[in-house]
């Protein structure tokens, strides 16, 4: 298992060979990313052709414990097979900020599958209708039933070169992150209208020349950018002088970080 699913923060080594900065823990990030998706792609044995996987797109909802719920007919393939066996993964990623999808984060769950007890469906149909509100039109059709994945371990990817095991309990107690559902925006707005402000804090966080750059994801620690330079593409990861928790607040310190990389620049012979 990976030592850093059990950490309050993980580290990451930078480009440059700048120290390591903390970041999210692996648990909390593959928390944050089950928490942010809606769609994924199911993997069951395959009970025509044993011994194979049968993958599709299957939505889902989470419950308190970060475990993926899902309303599944009785004609689809996914329910024969897993009537059949139980076991069962669950693969997530999110949207490439800069379009390269090797370059997101993902999620694969691996588990054992089964149908929701009678006496919990009431709880766990109102979990599933907040995620999916369309579903209220045959969430109560008779051969639809709901299914809950028992997580038995996750494999986590950050990106290039980011990667590692998660155990169950390390995801289960995680929390997601607080700018999780707020972070698509604010990378929108900083790679159209700030590109300029990430050049000068890459220059001077890590030493490093660019002509582009690209905010790739933020958390409540920190920032990842992308940057093109003379020496290729190259990734960093630069840390808020404090914790932040809301888009004010990132606001504020990313204003306090441009100024004094502003001045530290000015004050060069």
């Amino acid at each position: 298992m990976s030592s850093s699913s059990n950490k309050k923060h993980a580290s990451t080594t930078t480009s440059s060979d700048q120290p390591a900065v903390p970041e999210p823990s692996f648990s909390e990030r593959a928390r944050t990313l089950m928490y942010l998706g809606r769609l994924g792609s199911l993997s069951t044995l395959s009970r025509k052709q044993p011994g194979f996987p049968f993958g599709s797109v299957m939505p889902y909802a989470l419950d308190e414990r970060g475990r993926p719920i899902f309303l599944i007919s009785s004609m689809a393939m996914h329910t024969q097979n897993l009537k059949a066996d139980p076991r069962a993964s669950l693969f997530i990623t999110q949207p490439a900020a800069d379009g390269d999808p090797l370059g997101a984060a993902r999620a694969t769950l691996i588990g054992n599958i089964l149908q929701v007890p009678e006496e919990e469906k009431a709880s766990v149909r109102e979990l599933y209708l907040a995620r999916h509100e369309n579903s209220r039109y045959w969430v109560d059709f008779a051969d639809f039933s709901f299914f809950r994945m028992d997580i038995l371990d996750v494999y986590y990817v950050g990106g290039f070169g980011v990667m590692g095991w998660v155990e169950a309990d390390a995801y289960e107690y995680a929390t997601p992150d607080p700018l999780s559902s707020s972070a698509p925006g604010i990378l929108t707005h900083m790679n159209a209208d700030h590109i300029d402000a990430m050049i000068l804090l890459a220059r001077t966080h890590s030493q490093l020349e660019a002509t582009e750059a690209t905010m790739t994801s933020v958390d409540r620690l920190g920032f990842h950018l992308r940057l093109k330079t003379t020496e290729g593409m190259k990734g960093i990861r630069i840390n808020f002088p404090r914790e932040v928790t809301n888009p004010g607040e990132i606001r504020t310190v990313l204003v306090e970080m441009v100024q004094q990389a502003r001045q530290h620049v000015s004050a060069k012979p």
